[in-house]
């Protein structure tokens, strides 16, 4: 399987409904009033039906502008916006937006209302009757991870910061929008809580295929969730417009790889995800279960670690033989988890949960947080030659052709 494939693999395929729209950019400029150069100059480009088109560069370079002129927050100055193939300066602006998705740093909830409120608003607003909204806001709200019955009535200060970013994504989705946009979505929680947001969106796209913009100045973000990455530079201006792939290995100019930043072969990591590794299987048993069997299972070596699972299947705690010396149950032996990936994390975030662990490997769980196996150090290891192997012959062959590497520009592995 190529890195192209193992990238496609997140988003939508045959067996997923394409929801999402085409949204076309013609030639758009927009000037502020006072302003002598434009803040988004002659932009054109085509972001594709159920894609992820990421908007990537530096503060102030106008990509949060270029992406608000698409729901019209902000009226471009000139050029022609097309959304489904329909001319978005031609609609009702208030009709626009409601048929648009849109999740913003922080979230942008609603304090004086609940989280039930707050998710069912665009619906209300389009008119559903309240037993539609009510059934959607509990719908959504499992969808994005939140169990309905606890956070219903709550209200956003009763929220983490990365509950209310759930929160967020589930009213963006509620009236069930082809086209959703997101503005830094992710850029005010905490490095753990953000890569779980991450992944949480990609299982999500996995199963929607919408239409997503969205805009960071994290090209890492980029990397990890982008089909298609625009690197903009002042004034919006395109540098580059392709696959995470493709700008990673041949990045337009010097400008693209010095966004890129070093390393790019490891960069890589980032492009794969753990599900298309292979995974180790440990001993492993839940809570109530025999603690004869799990002492059985693991034997006697001392760097021999198992699982203990909650009753749902879920990863509770590590377990050595040494734990299990004595104990008559299951339920508080061992140390706790510490980080874990999903089958949708990338290998990036394996690596890190991975060296926060002091048994060289990390928990892996499914979709709905079971326990699935674990990635071990020596799959990252081989994975990482195998990507310098791969980044090395292609900066030699793009030297041989006379073509500038990576390298080059300071992007070297």
């Amino acid at each position: 399987m190529s890195d192209t494939d193992n990238k496609n693999s997140a988003a939508p395929d045959a067996k997923t409904a394409v929801s999402g729209v085409e949204i076309v950019l013609e030639d758009v400029v927009k000037r502020f009033p006072g302003s002598k150069e434009p803040a988004v100059d002659h932009v054109s480009l085509t972001i594709p039906a159920g894609e992820v088109v990421v908007f990537v560069g530096p503060s102030g370079c106008g990509k949060t502008t270029t992406m608000r002129m698409i729901n019209r927050l902000i009226e471009p100055t000139s050029g022609r916006i097309t959304i489904g193939g329909k001319d978005a300066l031609s609609l009702n602006a208030d009709q626009l937006r409601r048929g648009i998705g849109y999740s913003i740093q922080a979230a942008g909830l609603f304090p004086h209302m609940t989280i039930a409120q707050n998710v069912g608003m665009v619906p209300s607003l389009l008119g559903w009757d309240k037993k539609r909204i009510a059934a959607r806001t509990e719908e959504m709200l499992d969808l994005v991870g939140l169990e309905p019955s606890t956070y219903l009535s709550r209200y956003p200060r009763q929220l983490s910061g990365g509950e209310q970013q759930r929160v967020g994504v589930a009213r963006a989705l509620a009236a069930d929008p082809p086209v959703l946009l997101m503005d830094e979505p992710f850029g005010a929680v905490d490095p753990i809580t953000r890569g779980l947001l991450q992944d949480e969106l990609m299982r999500l796209q996995a199963e929607m295929g919408k239409t997503i913009v969205f805009v960071t100045h994290d090209f890492s973000e980029a990397v990890k969730l982008g089909d298609r990455i625009a690197v903009l530079g002042d004034q919006s201006r395109i540098l580059q417009y392709d696959t995470p792939e493709a700008i990673l290995a041949n990045p337009a100019d010097e400008q693209v790889a010095a966004f890129i930043g070093a390393g790019a072969a490891l960069k890589q990591l980032t492009l794969m995800r753990v599900r298309d590794v292979a995974l180790e299987q440990l001993p492993s048993a839940r809570i109530g279960d025999s603690v004869d069997e799990l002492r059985l299972a693991l034997g006697t070596r001392h760097d021999s670690w198992g699982l203990v699972l909650d009753q749902r299947g879920r990863p509770h705690r590590w377990v050595a033989p040494r734990h299990l010396a004595g104990a008559s149950s299951l339920e508080n032996v061992g140390i706790p988890i510490g980080k874990s990936v999903s089958t949708q994390s990338t290998l990036q975030d394996a690596l890190d949960a991975l060296l926060s662990e002091s048994n060289a490997a990390t928990v892996v769980t499914g979709r709905r947080g079971e326990y699935v196996g674990v990635i071990v150090i020596d799959t990252l290891v081989s994975t990482i030659r195998s990507l310098r192997e791969h980044h090395k012959h292609d900066h030699d062959e793009g030297e041989e052709g006379g073509v500038p590497a990576a390298a080059d520009t300071g992007a070297e592995a």
